[in-house]
């Protein structure tokens, strides 16, 4: 059974940073695209960003960020400890929402094409 573990999430003020993350079991990690979406109370849910599954070269991961996130979170995996990351910097109000990871065979910004999903983790940050 395919199981994603959100954890990390909490309550920060507006500037700080705080990393999530997500461990994955019952597939082989290395295979998936993982993406990390949020959804605010009373909105719809937001794709934040996706990592692929396959390295070019050594190390190089493919990601896709949303604009609202770009050049304050990234995302990366460990694909030894089945897990992948977001790290969050310069948080701003505007991100408080229950961070969810999503498990899919490509990366893509849709929802719809991923396949598991974590249950979430609460990430709030203060003014």
């Amino acid at each position: 059974q395919v199981q994603l573990v959100e954890s990390g999430g909490g309550l920060v003020q507006a500037g700080a940073s705080l990393r999530v993350s997500c461990a994955a079991s019952g597939r082989t990690f290395s295979n998936d695209a993982m993406g990390w979406f949020r959804q605010a109370p009373g909105k719809e849910r937001e794709f934040v960003a996706a990592i692929d599954w396959r390295a070019n070269g050594n190390t190089y991961y493919r990601t896709y960020y949303s604009d609202s996130v770009k050049g304050r979170f990234t995302i990366s995996r460990n694909n030894a400890k089945s897990t992948v990351y977001l790290q969050m910097n310069s948080l701003k109000p505007e991100d408080t929402a229950l961070y969810y990871c999503a498990a899919g065979r490509y990366i893509s910004d849709s929802g719809g094409e991923y396949d598991y999903w974590g249950q979430g983790t609460q990430v709030t940050v203060s003014s």
